[in-house]
């Protein structure tokens, strides 16, 4: 008998989950882009500002209108995938447990590149991860409202510490999930075979076949 190459597949990621991730990248990145050039126009950090040439809207009212039209595609994208991860137990099933012995575990082996990666499994440190993202979005999406209508949500820009801290909030939160986005980003370069899963939903390999 001879071997040949075939195609093994095995289901990873559901069409929803599929779909909800790429909306969810274009509108993080029109949301990310858009708000560096609203930044621009009122740093908080000194005279420091973002290159005009990775902003978003070209000045403050067109950054404005892309910031809140991809608030709105976010906010129904988020939804949809909480929706479907709670009601489906995907989140469930993907985010828990958490338990710090397997945190520190696992950050232990990746820091020292010896942490397997199994397709459709996330890892302890992965888990931690996810969960902080979502975090951070819930944190910037109470304080872009309470710095978006500080008088209609005034009890969520007191909590903020007031409009000013407000937007510190909101440019640390969001700061958060850039980072994230960054980490996201390498970690499919480490292991590419990631990407196509989140395109077709399964992972593609070759493999032997008996003939």
């Amino acid at each position: 008998m001879s071997a040949s190459p075939r195609r093994a597949e095995r289901p990873i990621h559901p069409l929803v989950v599929r779909i909800t991730h790429w909306v969810n990248a274009l509108a993080m990145l029109m949301m990310i882009t858009s708000g560096w050039r609203i930044y621009n126009a009122s740093p908080i950090f000194g005279d420091w500002a973002f290159p005009k040439a990775i902003t978003l809207g070209g000045w403050l009212g067109g950054a404005l209108q892309w910031h809140f039209a991809a608030m709105w595609l976010l906010v129904a994208n988020a939804s949809v995938y909480l929706t479907y991860g709670l009601a489906s137990g995907h989140l469930r099933r993907r985010l828990t447990p958490l338990r710090p012995a397997e945190i520190g575990r696992d950050l232990v082996a990746a820091l020292t590149f010896r942490l397997p990666h199994r397709p459709g499994v996330y890892n302890a440190v992965q888990r931690l991860l996810y969960v902080a993202v979502l975090l951070a979005g819930f944190v910037a999406v109470l304080s872009g409202l309470a710095i978006w209508k500080p008088v209609q949500f005034a009890p969520l820009t007191v909590l903020m510490g007031g409009y000013d801290q407000g937007r510190i909030v909101h440019f640390l939160a969001m700061a958060g999930i850039t980072a994230f986005v960054g980490v996201h980003l390498a970690l499919v370069l480490l292991v590419p075979r990631t990407l196509p899963a989140m395109i077709v939903g399964r992972d593609i390999r070759l493999g032997p076949k008996a003939g």
